[in-house]
């Protein structure tokens, strides 16, 4: 049984956590390959509801993080999803440049255990200097 309420407003039926954030995982809309993982808050979501670009709420910078801002790599959202709990959101995004995450690789998720150590799986496509200038 599902606990998300679907007769609810949608930013009321899920579930935001004590400091109004909920998970959010980014996945390649056709290679169904998870790119990234950040949080969103109501503003956030909202705004990715109403400009179909992923906005997420930085925790370090603590502000609106509109992905792409920097780098020019922007995430087109083509589809929400929240799970049967609605405490985790799936967007099904289509990533310009294809580079998710700020190492210059397609995913943050390059790291792989091998062994006892965290080996970088996947290549850097692209040098943070170059995205960043820094």
């Amino acid at each position: 049984m599902s606990d998300l309420d679907p007769n609810q407003h949608w930013l009321q039926a899920l579930k935001w956590d004590e400091q109004g954030m909920i998970p959010t995982i980014a996945q390649d809309a056709v290679s169904g390959k998870v790119l990234m993982f950040a949080y969103m808050n109501q503003e956030s979501l909202r705004e990715t509801v109403d400009s179909g670009s992923a906005v997420y709420w930085s925790r370090s910078r603590r502000r609106l993080w509109r992905k792409g801002e920097e780098s020019g790599h922007v995430q087109r959202v083509r589809a929400i999803r929240t799970d049967c709990d609605g405490d985790v959101l799936l967007l099904a995004i289509e990533q310009h440049g294809g580079i998710a995450c700020h190492t210059g690789r397609e995913s943050c998720f390059f790291y792989q255990l091998t062994g006892n150590l965290w080996v970088a799986a996947d290549p850097v496509l692209k040098d943070p200097e170059d995205i960043y200038g820094k």
